[in-house]
Protein backbone atom coordinates (compact mmCIF):
# COMPACT_ATOMS: atom_id res chain seq x y z
CA UNK A 1 0.00 0.00 0.00
CA UNK A 2 2.83 2.28 0.93
CA UNK A 3 4.32 1.08 -2.13
CA UNK A 4 1.69 2.44 -3.91
CA UNK A 5 1.33 5.25 -2.22
CA UNK A 6 5.04 6.06 -2.85
CA UNK A 7 4.81 5.14 -6.54
CA UNK A 8 1.34 7.31 -7.02
CA UNK A 9 3.22 9.64 -5.42
CA UNK A 10 6.30 9.82 -8.00
CA UNK A 11 4.17 9.43 -10.55
CA UNK A 12 2.77 12.45 -9.72
CA UNK A 13 5.12 14.73 -9.33
CA UNK A 14 6.86 13.62 -12.61
CA UNK A 15 3.46 14.29 -13.81
CA UNK A 16 3.72 17.81 -12.58
CA UNK A 17 7.12 18.31 -13.94
CA UNK A 18 5.88 17.26 -17.24
CA UNK A 19 2.59 19.94 -17.36
CA UNK A 20 4.89 22.40 -16.03
CA UNK A 21 7.50 22.02 -18.71
CA UNK A 22 4.88 21.31 -20.93
CA UNK A 23 3.26 24.63 -19.91
CA UNK A 24 6.49 26.45 -20.42
CA UNK A 25 6.75 25.18 -23.99
CA UNK A 26 3.20 26.29 -24.38
CA UNK A 27 4.50 30.16 -23.79
CA UNK A 28 7.34 29.50 -25.46
CA UNK A 29 5.25 28.55 -28.36
CA UNK A 30 2.98 31.52 -28.04
CA UNK A 31 6.11 33.41 -27.61
CA UNK A 32 6.81 32.64 -31.04
CA UNK A 33 3.75 32.56 -32.38
CA UNK A 34 3.26 36.49 -31.09
CA UNK A 35 6.71 36.80 -33.05
CA UNK A 36 5.88 34.97 -35.97
CA UNK A 37 2.59 36.84 -36.35
CA UNK A 38 4.23 40.13 -36.06
CA UNK A 39 7.28 39.27 -38.68
CA UNK A 40 3.84 38.27 -40.75
CA UNK A 41 2.89 41.42 -40.15
CA UNK A 42 5.71 43.16 -41.02
CA UNK A 43 6.44 41.15 -44.18
CA UNK A 44 2.59 41.47 -45.12
CA UNK A 45 3.20 45.21 -45.19
CA UNK A 46 7.12 44.91 -47.17
CA UNK A 47 5.04 42.76 -49.87
CA UNK A 48 2.51 45.38 -50.38
CA UNK A 49 4.78 47.67 -50.38
CA UNK A 50 6.97 45.65 -53.05
CA UNK A 51 3.44 44.93 -54.96
CA UNK A 52 3.27 49.15 -54.69
CA UNK A 53 6.56 49.20 -56.04
CA UNK A 54 6.63 46.61 -58.66
CA UNK A 55 3.20 48.29 -60.32
CA UNK A 56 4.77 51.91 -60.21
CA UNK A 57 7.73 50.04 -62.07
CA UNK A 58 6.00 48.09 -64.29
CA UNK A 59 3.97 51.42 -65.04
CA UNK A 60 7.84 53.13 -65.36
CA UNK A 61 8.43 50.21 -67.81
CA UNK A 62 5.62 50.72 -69.66
CA UNK A 63 6.18 54.53 -70.17
CA UNK A 64 9.82 53.41 -70.99
CA UNK A 65 8.62 51.07 -73.91
CA UNK A 66 6.18 53.72 -75.10
CA UNK A 67 9.25 56.23 -75.49
CA UNK A 68 11.47 53.38 -76.89
CA UNK A 69 9.38 52.96 -79.40
CA UNK A 70 8.69 56.66 -79.92
CA UNK A 71 12.37 57.28 -79.63
CA UNK A 72 12.46 54.29 -82.74
CA UNK A 73 10.40 55.92 -85.20
CA UNK A 74 12.45 58.98 -84.61
CA UNK A 75 15.66 57.35 -84.60
CA UNK A 76 14.20 55.65 -88.66
CA UNK A 77 13.04 58.77 -89.77
CA UNK A 78 16.68 60.61 -88.51
CA UNK A 79 18.53 57.37 -90.86
CA UNK A 80 16.19 58.74 -93.93
CA UNK A 81 16.90 61.80 -93.41
CA UNK A 82 20.42 61.37 -93.03
CA UNK A 83 20.79 58.90 -95.80
CA UNK A 84 18.90 61.97 -98.27
CA UNK A 85 21.73 64.45 -96.84
CA UNK A 86 24.59 62.56 -97.71
CA UNK A 87 23.21 61.52 -100.95
CA UNK A 88 23.15 65.07 -100.95
CA UNK A 89 26.28 65.53 -100.05
CA UNK A 90 27.64 63.89 -102.59
CA UNK A 91 26.14 65.23 -105.16
CA UNK A 92 27.74 68.41 -104.04
CA UNK A 93 31.00 67.43 -102.89
CA UNK A 94 31.00 65.95 -106.84
CA UNK A 95 29.90 68.99 -108.13
CA UNK A 96 33.00 71.04 -106.17
CA UNK A 97 35.27 68.22 -107.32
CA UNK A 98 34.12 68.97 -111.30
CA UNK A 99 34.04 73.26 -110.01
CA UNK A 100 37.75 73.05 -108.78
CA UNK A 101 38.76 71.16 -111.88
CA UNK A 102 37.03 73.95 -113.85
CA UNK A 103 38.85 76.93 -111.29
CA UNK A 104 42.06 75.26 -111.74
CA UNK A 105 42.03 74.96 -115.41
CA UNK A 106 40.93 78.93 -115.65
CA UNK A 107 43.82 79.87 -113.54
CA UNK A 108 46.19 77.87 -114.89
CA UNK A 109 44.70 79.51 -118.31
CA UNK A 110 44.60 83.11 -116.42
CA UNK A 111 48.71 82.93 -115.10
CA UNK A 112 49.71 82.11 -118.71
CA UNK A 113 47.62 85.18 -119.83
CA UNK A 114 49.35 86.99 -117.32
CA UNK A 115 52.59 86.27 -117.90
CA UNK A 116 52.29 86.51 -121.50
CA UNK A 117 51.15 89.87 -120.56
CA UNK A 118 53.21 90.92 -118.56
CA UNK A 119 55.94 89.63 -121.09
CA UNK A 120 54.15 92.04 -123.76
CA UNK A 121 53.65 95.12 -121.24
CA UNK A 122 57.71 94.94 -120.47
CA UNK A 123 58.68 94.75 -123.66
CA UNK A 124 56.34 97.76 -124.74
CA UNK A 125 57.69 99.48 -121.24
CA UNK A 126 61.40 98.79 -122.19
CA UNK A 127 61.01 100.39 -125.51
CA UNK A 128 59.15 103.45 -124.20
CA UNK A 129 61.98 103.32 -122.16
CA UNK A 130 64.71 103.00 -124.47
CA UNK A 131 62.89 105.65 -126.37
CA UNK A 132 62.41 108.08 -123.63
CA UNK A 133 65.79 107.63 -122.62
CA UNK A 134 66.81 108.40 -126.13
CA UNK A 135 65.02 111.72 -125.81
CA UNK A 136 65.93 112.33 -122.38
CA UNK A 137 69.93 112.27 -123.58
CA UNK A 138 69.28 114.52 -126.49
CA UNK A 139 67.25 116.85 -124.61
CA UNK A 140 70.12 116.71 -122.01
CA UNK A 141 72.96 117.14 -124.25
CA UNK A 142 70.85 120.39 -125.95
CA UNK A 143 70.59 122.02 -122.43
CA UNK A 144 73.99 121.71 -121.13
CA UNK A 145 75.22 122.97 -124.36
CA UNK A 146 73.05 125.91 -123.31
CA UNK A 147 73.49 125.76 -120.23
CA UNK A 148 77.69 126.20 -120.85
CA UNK A 149 76.95 128.75 -123.30
CA UNK A 150 74.89 130.43 -120.42
CA UNK A 151 77.66 129.97 -118.10
CA UNK A 152 80.41 131.26 -120.03
CA UNK A 153 78.57 134.30 -120.96
CA UNK A 154 78.56 135.08 -117.16
CA UNK A 155 81.99 134.61 -116.92
CA UNK A 156 82.50 137.37 -119.86
CA UNK A 157 79.99 139.59 -117.89
CA UNK A 158 81.89 139.24 -114.45
CA UNK A 159 85.05 139.91 -115.70
CA UNK A 160 83.70 142.84 -117.25
CA UNK A 161 82.11 144.16 -114.57
CA UNK A 162 84.49 145.93 -112.09
CA UNK A 163 82.98 146.90 -109.32
CA UNK A 164 80.20 144.57 -109.15
CA UNK A 165 79.41 141.26 -109.82
CA UNK A 166 76.81 140.58 -112.93
CA UNK A 167 74.39 137.66 -112.67
CA UNK A 168 72.26 136.10 -115.07
CA UNK A 169 68.77 134.53 -115.00
CA UNK A 170 66.05 133.71 -117.19
CA UNK A 171 64.84 137.47 -117.33
CA UNK A 172 68.17 138.99 -118.08
CA UNK A 173 71.15 140.45 -116.75
CA UNK A 174 70.89 141.76 -113.50
CA UNK A 175 73.92 144.04 -112.12
CA UNK A 176 74.16 144.70 -107.93
CA UNK A 177 77.09 146.33 -106.11
CA UNK A 178 79.28 144.06 -103.55
CA UNK A 179 77.86 141.96 -100.79
CA UNK A 180 77.22 144.56 -97.60
CA UNK A 181 77.96 143.31 -94.06
CA UNK A 182 74.75 142.75 -91.99
CA UNK A 183 75.06 144.51 -88.69
CA UNK A 184 71.35 144.91 -87.95
CA UNK A 185 68.53 142.68 -87.55
CA UNK A 186 66.02 143.30 -90.75
CA UNK A 187 63.16 141.42 -89.79
CA UNK A 188 61.80 138.43 -87.33
CA UNK A 189 59.91 135.34 -88.76
CA UNK A 190 58.59 132.42 -86.89
CA UNK A 191 58.82 129.76 -89.84
CA UNK A 192 58.64 126.01 -88.32
CA UNK A 193 57.84 123.67 -85.16
CA UNK A 194 60.74 122.22 -84.13
CA UNK A 195 64.08 123.78 -85.22
CA UNK A 196 65.10 124.98 -89.11
CA UNK A 197 68.05 123.00 -90.08
CA UNK A 198 68.31 124.36 -93.89
CA UNK A 199 67.65 127.37 -95.73
CA UNK A 200 68.66 128.89 -99.09
CA UNK A 201 67.88 131.57 -100.91
CA UNK A 202 66.60 131.38 -104.61
CA UNK A 203 69.29 132.15 -107.78
CA UNK A 204 68.93 135.79 -108.48
CA UNK A 205 66.29 136.67 -106.24
CA UNK A 206 65.50 137.65 -102.61
CA UNK A 207 63.00 134.92 -101.64
CA UNK A 208 63.92 132.86 -99.24
CA UNK A 209 63.08 128.63 -98.77
CA UNK A 210 63.24 127.03 -95.18
CA UNK A 211 63.31 123.10 -94.31
CA UNK A 212 62.24 122.46 -90.79
CA UNK A 213 61.41 119.38 -88.01
CA UNK A 214 57.81 119.94 -88.72
CA UNK A 215 58.09 118.15 -92.40
CA UNK A 216 57.41 121.18 -94.51
CA UNK A 217 59.13 123.03 -97.07
CA UNK A 218 58.50 127.07 -96.93
CA UNK A 219 59.31 129.98 -99.65
CA UNK A 220 59.28 133.52 -98.10
CA UNK A 221 59.57 137.24 -99.25
CA UNK A 222 62.43 138.47 -97.75
CA UNK A 223 61.37 142.00 -98.32
CA UNK A 224 57.66 141.65 -96.78
CA UNK A 225 58.51 138.47 -94.39
CA UNK A 226 55.36 136.61 -95.69
CA UNK A 227 54.82 133.38 -96.47
CA UNK A 228 54.42 132.51 -100.50
CA UNK A 229 53.99 129.03 -100.38
CA UNK A 230 54.30 126.12 -98.70
CA UNK A 231 55.28 122.75 -99.69
CA UNK A 232 53.93 119.17 -98.29
CA UNK A 233 54.83 115.41 -98.99
CA UNK A 234 58.17 115.25 -97.26
CA UNK A 235 57.86 112.23 -94.46
CA UNK A 236 60.66 113.24 -92.38
CA UNK A 237 62.75 116.11 -91.08
CA UNK A 238 64.28 118.21 -93.78
CA UNK A 239 67.72 118.07 -93.11
CA UNK A 240 69.04 120.19 -96.38
CA UNK A 241 67.73 122.10 -99.16
CA UNK A 242 69.46 122.61 -103.11
CA UNK A 243 67.77 124.20 -106.12
CA UNK A 244 68.14 123.85 -109.22
CA UNK A 245 69.81 126.69 -111.17
CA UNK A 246 66.78 127.74 -112.98
CA UNK A 247 64.85 127.88 -109.33
CA UNK A 248 62.23 125.41 -111.13
CA UNK A 249 62.70 122.33 -108.51
CA UNK A 250 63.24 121.74 -105.25
CA UNK A 251 64.64 119.02 -103.34
CA UNK A 252 64.98 117.99 -99.68
CA UNK A 253 66.98 115.74 -98.21
CA UNK A 254 64.99 113.83 -95.24
CA UNK A 255 65.33 111.91 -92.44
CA UNK A 256 62.81 109.49 -93.98
CA UNK A 257 65.54 108.05 -95.83
CA UNK A 258 64.65 109.54 -98.83
CA UNK A 259 64.55 112.73 -101.04
CA UNK A 260 62.03 114.82 -102.28
CA UNK A 261 61.67 116.62 -105.69
CA UNK A 262 59.05 119.51 -105.56
CA UNK A 263 58.05 121.72 -108.91
CA UNK A 264 58.53 125.16 -107.54
CA UNK A 265 55.38 126.90 -109.31
CA UNK A 266 52.83 124.38 -108.65
CA UNK A 267 53.98 123.01 -105.48
CA UNK A 268 53.35 119.20 -106.16
CA UNK A 269 56.09 116.48 -105.45
CA UNK A 270 57.65 115.50 -108.87
CA UNK A 271 59.98 112.28 -107.55
CA UNK A 272 60.21 110.32 -104.60
CA UNK A 273 64.01 109.61 -104.90
CA UNK A 274 64.39 105.95 -102.88
CA UNK A 275 67.56 103.89 -102.30
CA UNK A 276 68.98 105.38 -99.01
CA UNK A 277 68.70 103.09 -96.03
CA UNK A 278 69.31 105.82 -93.61
CA UNK A 279 68.73 109.32 -92.75
CA UNK A 280 69.46 111.91 -95.82
CA UNK A 281 71.71 114.54 -94.41
CA UNK A 282 73.33 116.77 -97.63
CA UNK A 283 72.19 117.01 -101.01
CA UNK A 284 73.23 119.19 -104.07
CA UNK A 285 72.03 119.87 -107.49
CA UNK A 286 74.97 120.57 -110.42
CA UNK A 287 76.06 123.97 -111.32
CA UNK A 288 75.27 123.55 -114.94
CA UNK A 289 72.96 121.26 -115.54
CA UNK A 290 69.21 121.06 -113.50
CA UNK A 291 69.54 117.27 -114.32
CA UNK A 292 72.13 115.23 -111.62
CA UNK A 293 71.67 115.75 -108.48
CA UNK A 294 74.39 114.21 -105.63
CA UNK A 295 73.06 112.96 -102.09
CA UNK A 296 74.67 111.48 -98.75
CA UNK A 297 73.25 109.47 -96.52
CA UNK A 298 74.07 108.01 -93.08
CA UNK A 299 74.23 104.23 -94.58
CA UNK A 300 78.18 105.27 -95.64
CA UNK A 301 76.87 106.30 -99.52
CA UNK A 302 76.90 108.38 -101.39
CA UNK A 303 74.59 108.63 -104.38
CA UNK A 304 74.36 110.43 -108.22
CA UNK A 305 70.98 110.45 -109.09
CA UNK A 306 69.49 111.63 -112.81
CA UNK A 307 65.81 113.75 -112.05
CA UNK A 308 64.68 113.30 -115.94
CA UNK A 309 65.16 109.83 -115.15
CA UNK A 310 63.86 109.71 -111.79
CA UNK A 311 66.14 107.16 -110.29
CA UNK A 312 70.19 106.43 -109.28
CA UNK A 313 72.97 106.12 -111.31
CA UNK A 314 75.63 105.92 -109.44
CA UNK A 315 76.51 105.24 -106.22
CA UNK A 316 79.73 105.41 -103.99
CA UNK A 317 80.71 103.55 -100.59
CA UNK A 318 82.65 104.90 -97.94
CA UNK A 319 83.54 103.55 -94.53
CA UNK A 320 82.88 107.19 -93.54
CA UNK A 321 79.37 108.82 -93.32
CA UNK A 322 79.63 112.09 -95.02
CA UNK A 323 77.75 115.16 -93.37
CA UNK A 324 78.03 118.08 -96.22
CA UNK A 325 78.44 117.82 -100.10
CA UNK A 326 78.20 120.23 -102.74
CA UNK A 327 79.35 120.06 -106.42
CA UNK A 328 82.49 121.85 -108.53
CA UNK A 329 81.79 124.45 -110.45
CA UNK A 330 82.15 122.35 -113.96
CA UNK A 331 80.04 119.51 -112.51
CA UNK A 332 82.58 116.97 -112.84
CA UNK A 333 83.49 116.73 -109.64
CA UNK A 334 82.36 116.05 -105.94
CA UNK A 335 83.46 117.37 -102.81
CA UNK A 336 82.42 115.53 -99.74
CA UNK A 337 82.81 116.26 -95.93
CA UNK A 338 82.98 113.66 -93.45
CA UNK A 339 82.64 112.48 -89.96
CA UNK A 340 86.51 111.76 -89.58
CA UNK A 341 86.98 115.41 -90.53
CA UNK A 342 88.55 114.75 -94.19
CA UNK A 343 87.66 116.49 -97.03
CA UNK A 344 87.08 114.10 -100.42
CA UNK A 345 87.01 114.89 -104.27
CA UNK A 346 85.53 112.42 -106.26
CA UNK A 347 85.01 112.01 -109.63
CA UNK A 348 81.20 112.02 -110.69
CA UNK A 349 81.36 109.61 -113.62
CA UNK A 350 83.72 107.21 -112.12
CA UNK A 351 83.00 107.01 -108.96
CA UNK A 352 86.59 107.15 -107.87
CA UNK A 353 88.41 109.51 -105.04
CA UNK A 354 90.60 112.17 -106.70
CA UNK A 355 92.00 113.52 -103.57
CA UNK A 356 91.45 113.89 -100.09
CA UNK A 357 92.63 116.33 -97.04
CA UNK A 358 92.57 115.98 -93.31
CA UNK A 359 90.17 119.10 -92.70
CA UNK A 360 89.56 118.92 -89.26
CA UNK A 361 90.19 117.21 -86.47
CA UNK A 362 86.48 116.58 -85.79
CA UNK A 363 83.49 115.51 -88.08
CA UNK A 364 82.67 118.41 -90.96
CA UNK A 365 79.53 120.21 -90.66
CA UNK A 366 79.27 122.03 -93.44
CA UNK A 367 81.13 122.78 -97.29
CA UNK A 368 80.28 125.71 -99.40
CA UNK A 369 81.67 126.67 -103.10
CA UNK A 370 82.73 130.24 -103.73
CA UNK A 371 81.03 131.52 -106.49
CA UNK A 372 84.30 131.13 -108.92
CA UNK A 373 84.77 127.50 -107.27
CA UNK A 374 88.17 127.79 -106.85
CA UNK A 375 87.74 127.80 -102.70
CA UNK A 376 85.97 125.85 -100.93
CA UNK A 377 84.91 126.82 -96.95
CA UNK A 378 84.39 123.69 -94.68
CA UNK A 379 83.08 124.21 -91.17
CA UNK A 380 83.46 121.56 -88.46
CA UNK A 381 83.30 120.54 -85.01
CA UNK A 382 86.52 121.88 -84.19
CA UNK A 383 84.87 125.32 -84.05
CA UNK A 384 87.27 125.96 -87.19
CA UNK A 385 86.08 127.25 -90.63
CA UNK A 386 88.78 126.47 -93.10
CA UNK A 387 89.28 127.75 -96.75
CA UNK A 388 91.25 125.14 -99.15
CA UNK A 389 92.58 125.73 -103.03
CA UNK A 390 90.23 123.57 -104.79
CA UNK A 391 93.22 122.61 -106.73
CA UNK A 392 95.80 121.94 -104.58
CA UNK A 393 93.58 121.26 -101.07
CA UNK A 394 96.15 123.09 -99.40
CA UNK A 395 94.87 125.73 -96.73
CA UNK A 396 94.55 128.84 -97.84
CA UNK A 397 93.05 130.71 -94.54
CA UNK A 398 91.33 129.46 -91.33
CA UNK A 399 88.87 131.44 -89.62
CA UNK A 400 87.98 131.37 -85.64
CA UNK A 401 86.07 133.02 -82.76
CA UNK A 402 86.52 132.54 -78.88
CA UNK A 403 82.49 132.18 -78.22
CA UNK A 404 81.81 130.15 -81.62
CA UNK A 405 80.54 126.89 -81.11
CA UNK A 406 79.14 124.73 -83.74
CA UNK A 407 75.88 123.37 -82.57
CA UNK A 408 75.48 120.24 -84.60
CA UNK A 409 76.77 118.00 -87.38
CA UNK A 410 74.98 119.61 -90.12
CA UNK A 411 75.59 123.08 -89.19
CA UNK A 412 75.48 124.88 -92.43
CA UNK A 413 78.21 128.06 -92.66
CA UNK A 414 77.97 129.88 -95.94
CA UNK A 415 80.22 132.39 -97.99
CA UNK A 416 78.79 135.98 -99.82
CA UNK A 417 78.36 135.95 -103.09
CA UNK A 418 81.52 138.07 -103.90
CA UNK A 419 83.27 135.60 -101.82
CA UNK A 420 84.68 138.32 -99.27
CA UNK A 421 83.06 137.59 -96.09
CA UNK A 422 82.01 134.37 -93.92
CA UNK A 423 79.02 133.49 -91.88
CA UNK A 424 78.46 131.15 -89.56
CA UNK A 425 76.17 130.74 -86.83
CA UNK A 426 77.28 129.58 -83.13
CA UNK A 427 75.31 127.49 -80.42
CA UNK A 428 75.23 130.69 -78.20
CA UNK A 429 72.96 132.16 -80.59
CA UNK A 430 75.31 134.47 -82.06
CA UNK A 431 76.08 135.02 -85.84
CA UNK A 432 79.57 135.36 -86.63
CA UNK A 433 80.53 137.57 -89.56
CA UNK A 434 84.29 137.26 -90.88
CA UNK A 435 86.37 139.09 -93.83
CA UNK A 436 88.09 136.54 -95.64
CA UNK A 437 91.12 138.75 -96.91
CA UNK A 438 92.00 140.02 -93.25
CA UNK A 439 90.80 136.69 -91.38
CA UNK A 440 89.33 138.30 -88.50
CA UNK A 441 85.93 139.36 -87.39
CA UNK A 442 84.08 141.89 -88.98
CA UNK A 443 80.92 141.87 -87.16
CA UNK A 444 78.97 139.55 -84.06
CA UNK A 445 75.33 139.42 -85.23
CA UNK A 446 72.78 138.81 -81.57
CA UNK A 447 69.56 138.16 -82.07
CA UNK A 448 68.61 134.45 -81.75
CA UNK A 449 67.87 132.74 -78.22
CA UNK A 450 68.93 129.57 -79.21
CA UNK A 451 72.15 127.48 -81.59
CA UNK A 452 71.80 129.01 -84.84
CA UNK A 453 71.85 125.70 -87.31
CA UNK A 454 72.48 127.63 -90.47
CA UNK A 455 73.20 130.32 -92.56
CA UNK A 456 72.68 131.55 -96.12
CA UNK A 457 73.40 134.40 -98.49
CA UNK A 458 71.40 136.00 -100.54
CA UNK A 459 73.15 135.86 -104.35
CA UNK A 460 71.71 139.69 -104.42
CA UNK A 461 74.26 140.56 -102.22
CA UNK A 462 71.70 141.17 -99.35
CA UNK A 463 70.40 140.70 -97.03
CA UNK A 464 71.79 137.43 -94.99
CA UNK A 465 69.35 134.68 -93.53
CA UNK A 466 69.80 132.87 -90.26
CA UNK A 467 68.06 129.76 -88.95
CA UNK A 468 67.73 128.18 -85.34
CA UNK A 469 66.75 125.35 -83.17
CA UNK A 470 63.30 127.06 -82.36
CA UNK A 471 62.32 127.44 -86.14
CA UNK A 472 63.23 131.20 -85.53
CA UNK A 473 64.79 133.03 -88.54
CA UNK A 474 66.18 136.41 -89.12
CA UNK A 475 67.12 138.36 -91.94
CA UNK A 476 70.12 140.68 -91.42
CA UNK A 477 71.36 143.71 -93.46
Amino acid sequence: MVYLLLLVSWKGSEWKEKAENLELELQQCYKAQSRLSEQLVVEVAESRASKAALEEKEAAFTDLQKELAQTRDECSQLKVDLEEKIKALELVVSENHSLRKQLEEMIVKAKNAEAENKILVDRWMLQKMQDAERLNEANALYEEMVDRLKASGLEKLAQQQVDGVVRQSEDGAECFVESTIPAACKRKITAHEGGCASIMFEYNSSKLISGGQDRSIKMWDTNTGSLSRTLYGCLGSVLDLSLTHDNRSVIAASSSNNLYVWDANSGRVRHTLTGHIDKVCAVDVSKISSRHVVSAAYDRTIKVWDLQKGYCTSTIVFHSNCNALCFSTDGMTICSGHVDGNLRLWDIHTGKLLSEVAAHSLAITSICLSKNGNVVLTSGRDNLHNLFDMRSLEVCGTLRATGNRVASNWSRSCMSPDDNYVAAGSADGSVYIWSISKADIVSTLKEHTSSVLCCSWSGLGKPLATADKNGIMYTWA
